[in-house]
């Protein structure tokens, strides 16, 4: 399986936390990186509840025709068992869309690796 971790796009500042929208900026990395991701041929992107994850998930979506599901394990405070339990019986490219610093723990939990994750940042892995 292929896993590719995203943190959503930058977000407007706000209350409550859980309906931050994505900013303009935000938008525009969202659909750029909906454009890169499409080219990875996801069948399938995992995103948080929170809406800046959402709109982040929706653009990938949109572009690489990828099924969108919201998964409740991916908001604020997932850990990498949240995310395997996400993925199992899965098969194929599949995106997440969560937070910092979520990301950079199971990547760094997956790989060793500290990884820094900007806003639509991105890491691609392959999981045996």
């Amino acid at each position: 399986m292929r896993l590719i971790v995203v943190r959503h796009a930058h977000a407007e500042p706000g209350e409550p936390d859980e309906l931050r929208p994505l900013s303009a900026r935000g938008r525009k990395e969202a659909r750029a990186l909906g454009q890169t991701l499409a080219a990875r041929g996801p069948s399938l992107v995992l995103s948080s509840p929170l809406l800046r994850a959402r709109e982040t998930a929706a653009a990938i979506e949109k572009a690489s025709g990828a099924e969108l599901r919201i998964e409740e394990r991916l908001a604020p405070g997932a850990t990498l068992e949240d995310v395997l339990e996400a993925l199992d019986g899965l098969e194929g490219a599949i995106v997440t869309v969560g937070h910092q610093p979520d990301c950079s723990e199971i990547v760094e939990a997956l790989t060793g690796r500290d990884e820094s994750f900007p806003p639509a940042g991105h890491v691609e892995l392959e999981l045996g």
